[in-house]
């Protein structure tokens, strides 16, 4: 056998052996030693350049090499101090040399002990223990190469005479037996060394300077392993025969042999080891044990390594104990302790709390050392010895309920147990092995307290989580992190999983036919009825494993099989849920395997029907909706996730829209509702994403392979459209005008199915028939009845969608841009019609409300501004957009402005004719738009927007509302905003918003404007049309003149002192930046109205208000800076007469005022028409007041003198006839008092004066 195996083996060492001979020139003569020291020219390697792995001293042992090639050609060598005769030292001087060795090490030994923590020794310390090492290992080296070179093998026994020199050399094995077994009783087991010596494994690499004890450390370990090497080559050379140590027995009377030396070192080398691991292992958690090495520093590893290689090469060769088989027998002692076993005492001393646990790491951890190879570099492709046998054994222990192994140790057994499965070939015994438990624990969860949420069963929220989950335990993983990432049952699938597809694709057997048999038969009517919601997570993530890496078609066939024992009164809401997700994820296999998913979309679809129903008959029962619920929300996940990862929608998904939700989606609110529409959302959005794909695919053409699938796609996206119009739709086309405003998602969802109608217009229902897009714009975008927050957002979606817009422009459909226009005249324009009318402070809900429906008015707006037509509008006017984009109200306002500019700029008549119907069309019913502010009187936004934003209108769209087209709208607009019936009723005080919705003013983006009123603007615009209008203007006149009497005294404050009195909305009107024809119209009938109703006296009773009416006239006056010859005629007798009538200081005062600022404004206007209206107004006023109010007559004819003395001095003969008048109606002659006022008068017109003076005292 022997020769066989060598005869095999052969040309492989052949081969190294020259690699290895071309090597020896490069070889360093430094002998092999253990080192765990690393220099930077390492090269990258796991192992120093001294080491026996990387110096090619374990390659050189194992291909009978000679050890040291370069060394040892001299006839001398020295060695302890001495010169050896190279070729005779052994054989003359074995136990010398053994003993100078002994002594070494003792000197050694000593040396630790004298060492201190004096640094200043550290560097003669280190160079004295080096030396003695270097010593030791050069010997032993020596031992190697002189049993290689110059030990002869055992000679054929004969009669004759031998020479004594030969006698000698021929009982040198024995000796080296016996020196070498004395030398392993010296340095003893690696455990007895003192504390102190052990520590030096903690010393840093790094380090330069090593104490005494670190080199004592590895000089141990040097020579636990030359012992090996020199016993090995002992062997090799004496042609195995077995050598006897003549004067040595053990106690059981056996002679002591080089194979029982070997044996018994070995063994006790492995313990000691096995020792190291368990001080190593005693600070490993569980959760660390696959990252935690077994050796605490390289040089054990290394000495594994070199165990691995030696035994398992003398096991090949002569049917040896092989590594594993050592470590085997040496863990077994661990578990039984035998205390009269002198090996065992390692494991008395260091007894190991965990044996099992820490015979999985150890063995996990030395399984990977053999990915080494000989020169200590590593080969993953090197082939690996398996440990089975004994790890199914450990298995039994693991999930053995009498050990009491917790979840916590069984994960990291099982994730020792997966690592296994890396390195070696894989076992099916170890899956049915714990199969075997793991089916009797199904509803167990595995859990470890002490990890916290992270440990707690994992029951998954959704399909795709399930699935996911599953597929982790299918694919390669790190491993170390699956201790808090999955439970034990999960580590148990990822083996199965493994071993399911290595060993199909290693054998060409699928395992499954193998394992299906054990695993089938734990399932049956009643187990399956035993199983909590727990156990129906596993039993899923089992079969979805096995769907994954197996016979798909026949396992989920058997898994609907065995959920069918399930009964509806056995089962639970939650694991109902649990059922449908397990199913759903049987269906994303199916879909990620391209396989048609109707059969079982049928099975759950049909089950959803059935709950949907129940859902809608239980809708008022809160609890039952509630569980309902749960699995309804189960399915609608599951459908999504179906969408979401389907690649081209042609596998039956159409199966699972079933008219199940036209019973669900009526019963729906709010949470619910919202899940439903954005779920519909979804499917919308892949529908057409994929349909997309697929049409331009068909477009740009297949090969005849491949040109079926589209067609065949296509096919399948009709049928989940036309399922989604008749399913889903029509609720979303009840919901657009509910009572309360609809969520955004209904706007989102209505916005989705007018892109499906553009896409696939031939499975639109039959009322939309037969251009869709069309009537879903009508229906969404254009209607007034439907809440401004759905069109404004669903409107958003598509405005700027060049499909739509070219599908309109292909069906000769130029309203589209205007008619979207007029939307978002009316989404603004109602964008408080959903608030409280009353003044109550907003909630927060309300807040955030209108928030939220303003962001989508901005971008609304924004979306606006970049239609064709709007475009146009601005570029014409030189609108700047960025200005105001920000504020849907102000860029009302400036589209409104820019097209009354751009009207403005046309010059021909069918133009601005055109002009005019675009204008009606952009603002449609805009009354019909504020009438719900205007019912209810509020809320107080509203009506301050309406007032604003169609008084803009009425200013900027004056000449357009001047035309025929337009002018009963205008006429509508003062029915209703300003003149309406609650207004004309005078004994009625009109609500305070409405009031404060006329009279506050908001401010318009042009530059040099002032603040104008909302009225005002309403006002101008009315002059000017009743300047511009033929046909209509004595009407338009009298409803200007009726604006004026109903507001004028609304808006007059009880005192021009008054608290909040600002200025009246008609002084502003008055004094706005207008044309001169415009601003003399309008202040000609507001005077004209305030002299007939505000200034009449009844007898000599004042009219109410006089000082606010007079305080009103001041201040056009003062702010218009002029006079006009209807303010006299209106308003200066008027004046006058309160006057001469009245004493009130205030009065007096303004009236004075008045006066003064007519006169002046006479003497500035230009020709003499001003100075005689005047003076016919001052002559009337003498003729009427000189009789019986001389006094104050003359008085206020001294204050006209101050400011015009020639418009007095002209009323001389006025005064002097009514003077003599007055007289001559008294008879009593001369009036003494009146003579004297008027001489004062007189007095005051310089030389005019002074001649009337002179004339009266001569007459």
């Amino acid at each position: 056998m022997d020769d066989d195996y060598m005869a095999s083996f052969t040309p492989l060492f052949l081969t190294e052996s020259l690699e290895m001979a071309m090597e020896v020139e490069n070889e360093n003569s430094k002998p092999s030693c253990f080192s765990c020291v690393f220099d930077n020219q390492n090269g990258g390697r796991s192992f120093s350049s001294e080491s026996y792995l990387a110096s090619g001293s374990l390659k050189r042992l194992l291909l009978r090499l000679d050890p040291s090639p370069n060394d040892y050609e001299e006839d001398t060598v020295e060695m302890f101090g001495f010169q050896w005769v190279t070729e005779m030292a052994l054989v003359e001087s074995c136990r010398l040399l053994f003993g100078l060795l002994r002594q070494r090490i003792h000197g050694l030994e000593n040396l630790v002990q004298m060492s201190s923590s004096d640094f200043s020794q550290a560097a003669n310390l280190h160079s004295e223990a080096e030396s003695i090492r270097h010593q030791c290992i050069e010997f032993l080296h020596y031992v190697k190469v002189f049993i290689f070179r110059y030990l002869e093998p055992p000679r054929a026994e004969n009669d004759g005479m031998l020479h004594p020199y030969e006698e000698l050399e021929a009982q040198v094995p024995s000796l080296l037996v016996e020196e070498l077994h004395a030398l392993t009783l010296q340095i003893g087991h690696l455990f007895e060394l003192s504390s102190s010596v052990l520590a030096a494994f903690t010393i840093q690499h790094q380090a330069k300077l090593f104490p005494p004890s670190w080199h004592l450390l590895h000089l141990h370990l040097d020579i636990h392993w030359l012992v090996l090497e020199i016993l090995h080559v002992l062997g090799e050379k004496m042609m195995r025969q077995v050598v006897y140590a003549n004067h040595f027995m053990n106690l059981t009377g056996e002679n002591l042999t080089s194979i029982s030396l070997f044996e018994t070192h070995c063994g006790n080398l492995i313990c000691d080891l096995i020792s190291i691991s368990i001080n190593k292992y005693i600070k490993v958690r569980p959760s660390e044990a696959l990252t935690s090495h077994h050796y605490p520093c390289t040089c054990i590893k290394e000495l594994w390594i070199l165990l691995i290689q030696l035994l398992d090469h003398r096991n090949k060769g002569s049917h040896t104990e092989s590594f594993w088989s050592s470590v085997n027998k040496n863990l077994k002692n661990i578990f039984e302790r035998p205390s009269s076993s002198d090996r065992m005492s390692v494991f008395e001393t260091n007894q190991c709390k965990d044996p099992l646990s820490f015979s999985w790491w150890i063995i996990t951890h030395l399984a990977s050392l053999y990915q080494f190879d000989r020169n200590g570099n590593l080969d993953e492709k090197k082939q690996k010895e398996s440990n089975w046998k004994f790890v199914e054994e450990l298995l039994k222990k693991s999930i053995d309920a009498q050990t009491g192994v917790l979840e916590e140790q069984l994960r990291m057994h099982l994730q020792c147990c997966l690592t296994l499965c890396s390195f070696w070939d894989l076992n099916l015994s170890v899956a049915t092995i714990l199969w075997d438990y793991y089916s009797k624990n199904l509803n167990s969860s595995f859990t470890v307290p002490w990890l916290g949420l992270k440990g707690l069963a994992n029951v998954s929220k959704t399909p795709l989580s399930m699935l996911e989950l599953v597929k982790s335990c299918c694919c390669d993983q790190q491993i170390p992190a699956l201790y808090k990432s999955s439970n034990s049952y999960l580590i148990f699938l990822s083996i199965l999983a493994r071993m399911m597809k290595e060993e199909a694709e290693n054998s060409g057997v699928h395992p499954w036919k193998q394992i299906k048999g054990r695993i089938y038969s734990k399932f049956h009517r009643r187990r399956m009825q035993e199983l909590t919601e727990v156990g129906l997570q596993n039993f899923f993530n089992l079969f979805l494993m096995l769907a994954i890496v197996a016979e798909r078609e026949d396992i989920v066939s058997r898994v609907l099989d065995l959920l069918d024992f399930l009964t509806p009164s056995s089962v639970t809401v939650c694991q109902r849920a649990l059922i449908w997700r397990g199913q759903f994820a049987f269906l994303l296999i199916y879909v990620e395997k391209n396989m048609d998913i109707s059969v079982l979309a049928e099975k759950l679809s049909n089950a959803f029907r059935e709950k949907a129903k129940e859902f809608l008959v239980n809708k008022n029962d809160y609890t039952q909706k509630q569980n309902l619920w749960t699995l309804l929300s189960t399915y609608i996940d599951g459908v999504q996730e179906v969408f979401e990862t389907s690649c081209n929608l042609n596998l039956s998904q159409e199966k699972l829209l079933n008219d199940g939700f036209t019973m669900l989606l009526p019963a729906c609110r709010g949470a619910e509702l919202s899940m439903v529409l954005n779920f519909l959302q979804v499917v919308l959005a892949r529908l057409r994403s994929v349909h997309k794909r697929v049409s331009q695919g068909l477009q740009l053409g297949n090969t005849a392979a491949n040109a079926q699938l589209p067609l065949v796609a296509k096919e399948h996206h009709l049928a989940v459209a036309s399922a989604l119009w008749r399913n889903f739709f029509p609720y979303l086309k009840s919901q657009r005008m509910a009572q309360m405003p609809p969520s955004p998602q209904l706007a989102d969802t209505a916005a989705g199915f007018t892109l499906l109608a553009l896409d696939m217009p031939s499975k639109a229902l039959s009322d939309l028939q037969p251009q869709p897009v069309l009537s879903m714009m009508q229906l969404f975008g254009w209607d007034d009845m439907v809440w401004p927050q759905l069109v404004s957002r669903y409107l958003s979606h598509l405005i700027q969608n060049s499909a739509l817009y070219e599908a309109f422009s292909s069906m000769g459909y130029t309203s589209y841009e205007a008619l979207t226009v007029r939307s978002w005249f009316r989404c603004i324009l109602q964008m408080f019609i959903d608030q409280p009318t009353g003044m109550l402070a907003k909630t927060d809900a309300e807040r955030t409300v209108g928030k939220v429906y303003m962001e989508q008015l901005i971008e609304m707006t924004r979306l606006v501004f970049k239609l064709k037509e709007v475009e146009n509008v601005l570029s014409k006017a030189n609108v700047e957009e960025s200005v105001f984009k920000q504020d849907p109200k102000n860029a009302l306002v400036q589209f409104i402005k820019a097209v009354g500019r751009t009207y403005g700029g046309l010059q021909t008549l069918p133009e601005k004719s055109a002009m005019v119907a675009k204008t009606l069309e952009y603002l449609g019913d805009v009354l019909k738009y504020v009438k719900p502010y205007l019912k209810v009187k509020g809320p107080p936004e509203g009506l301050q927007l309406t007032y604003w934003i169609i008084g803009c209108l009425v200013k900027f769209w004056a000449p357009i509302l001047a035309t025929s087209k337009a002018q009963q709208l205008l006429f509508r607009i003062i029915d209703c905003l300003l003149l309406p019936h609650s207004v004309l009723q005078q004994d009625k005080e009109l609500p305070v918003a409405l009031l404060s919705a006329i009279q506050e003013s908001l401010p318009l983006y042009l530059q040099h404007l002032l603040l104008l009123n909302l009225k005002n603007y309403l006002i101008l615009g009315l002059s000017f049309i009743c300047c511009q209008s033929q046909t209509q203007g004595p009407y338009l006149n009298q409803l200007l003149g009726s604006i004026i009497q109903q507001y004028f005294g609304r808006f007059l404050p009880s005192s021009p002192t008054a608290p909040g009195a600002g200025v009246h909305p008609m002084v502003l009107a008055l004094c706005s930046s207008v044309t001169v024809s415009q601003m003399l119209h309008l202040r000609k009938t507001t005077l004209n109205v305030i002299n007939e109703h505000y200034l009449q006296f009844k007898g000599n009773a004042p009219p109410p208000r006089l000082a606010s009416v007079l305080a009103f006239i001041l201040e056009v006056l003062q702010r218009t800076e002029s006079t006009e010859l209807h303010d006299i005629n209106l308003v200066l007798p008027a004046v006058l007469k309160c006057m001469v009538l009245l004493n009130e200081l205030q009065v007096k005062k303004i009236s004075t005022d008045i006066l003064q600022y007519m006169v002046e404004g006479c003497q500035a206007g230009s020709g003499g028409e001003h100075a005689t209206q005047l003076t016919s107004v001052f002559r009337q006023f003498i003729q009427d007041y000189t009789a019986v109010y001389d006094h104050r007559v003359f008085s206020i004819l001294e204050i006209v003198a101050v400011s015009d003395q020639t418009l007095v001095t002209c009323l001389i003969p006025t005064i002097t006839q009514s003077l003599k008048d007055s007289e001559h109606k008294q008879g009593l002659g001369r009036n003494t008092a009146q003579r004297e006022a008027y001489k004062r008068l007189l007095s005051h017109l310089t030389e005019a004066g002074q001649n009337e003076i002179d004339t009266k005292n001569g007459k």
